[in-house]
């Protein structure tokens, strides 16, 4: 008796980093820029315990935004924005330009949460 083969079981393939370029989505470096920057917040939230109503007033947002924002639903949200809510969440928040340090790959958008 033969054995079946499932392709998906045959291959194993590495990822990117970025789920979203894998997944061929248009904007992924942008997309993944702002799921770390809400992770980031979401982060902050729950380790101060706040509240959606509370992180809500904290950021001068809304109460629903913060329900999207904590469901990653980030559509409404631009990187700006995202930036700007760290910083009311007493977060620095530094942007750092420099060449990139090998000609073969693409320039990319790294955030790093410390």
């Amino acid at each position: 008796m033969a054995k079946k083969s499932n392709a998906f079981q045959d291959q194993v393939v590495r990822g990117s980093g970025n789920v979203f370029a894998d997944l061929g989505l248009p904007e992924a470096k942008e997309l993944h820029t702002k799921l770390r920057l809400a992770y980031a917040i979401n982060e902050i939230v729950g380790h101060r315990r706040l509240t959606q109503a509370g992180a809500a007033e904290l950021l001068g947002v809304p109460q629903p935004k913060i329900s999207s924002l904590k469901n990653y639903k980030l559509e409404g949200f631009s990187i700006e924005r995202l930036m700007t809510f760290l910083t009311s969440l007493d977060r620095d928040v530094e942007i750092s330009i420099r060449k990139r340090t090998s000609s073969r790959t693409p320039a990319k958008i790294t955030v790093v949460a410390a």
